[in-house]
């Protein structure tokens, strides 16, 4: 799959273009497809579960502590608020392909 964005990031968009080419749906039905499994995928984390993606990797949710902060920029001290972060652990076949470089084996 290319990646035509000037910043090196995979839209929405591209997902559906690909289904389209690849799999040979409509474009609509491949934008509804992408919303699908992303609604799907950030609800789940939402109620706390965990999505294992087989070859991909896991997504989680953790809980992040209140701590003190500071801004970088003038040193002053600030509370950062107790927060919900998502994290990503690959699988060792992801980690294997992007150390290769991405080449098909």
């Amino acid at each position: 799959m290319e990646n035509n964005t000037n910043n090196n990031s995979l839209t929405r968009l591209e997902l559906s273009d690909a289904l389209v080419r690849e799999v040979g749906l409509s474009r609509h039905e491949s934008m509804q497809l992408v919303d699908d499994v992303l609604d799907h995928l950030s609800n789940s984390l939402a109620l706390g579960e965990n999505v294992k993606i087989s070859s991909f990797g896991t997504f989680s949710c953790r809980q992040k502590k209140e701590r003190i902060g500071r801004n970088p920029k003038t040193g002053i001290e600030a509370p950062i608020i107790a927060r919900k972060v998502v994290t990503f652990k690959p699988s060792q076949i992801m980690k294997d392909k992007i150390n290769k470089g991405n080449q098909k084996s």
